[in-house]
């Protein structure tokens, strides 16, 4: 990954103060995916992070990882397979399996799922998404996954150490390289 595409990470992204009564920010992406240059090295970089363990195929959760994945797998030439969450308002008639998330960044559980017939027994799968803050959706999808899972490549990651190297995410960007 180029410098160049850290910087444009950076100066794409906005924290948004929700004003009085708020104690948090909350982080605008927006510009990541208005940037035709980010959008042309997301891919082969985050690709790169995870290229010499040869992934076969790429899953992502929805709904950012479904803009993301398949620009990985675009560059790695591989396939993608979606990351559903439980309860959605759509119905998926055909198989799925399923895995429940431990508590993520906003306290919430859920459950991901993805089809059946996509992940294969000798698939060497690369989870990717946008950001990482407590690897719980990683933490799932290896969960799911079993001895297929590879690791997570993310453009942020904001995951205490010893979660990083447990689950083998590997981040373009840390959360120390967007503070406020």
């Amino acid at each position: 990954m180029t410098d160049d595409l850290r910087d444009l990470l950076r100066s794409a992204f906005r924290w948004t103060d929700l004003g009085p009564g708020h104690d948090y920010m909350v982080s605008d992406r927006s510009g990541w995916w208005r940037d035709p240059r980010i959008l042309d090295g997301l891919g082969p970089a985050l690709g790169d992070l995870f290229r010499a363990d040869r992934p076969t195929v790429v899953v992502s959760p929805e709904v950012t990882g479904f803009m993301v994945g398949p620009l990985v797998a675009r560059a790695l030439g591989v396939g993608f397979v979606e990351a559903y969450r439980a309860g959605a308002r759509r119905a998926i008639a055909e198989p799925m399996i399923w895995a429940d998330v431990p508590t993520d960044h906003r306290g919430d559980v859920q459950r991901l799922g993805v089809r059946e017939r996509l992940i294969g027994p000798g698939d060497r799968v690369l989870v990717v998404d946008d950001w990482a803050a407590t690897g719980a959706q990683a933490r799932g999808l290896r969960e799911l996954l079993g001895s297929r899972y590879l690791g997570a490549a993310v453009i942020v990651d904001e995951c205490p150490p010893e979660v990083s190297a447990e689950l083998a995410i590997r981040g373009l960007l840390t959360g120390m390289d967007l503070d406020p």
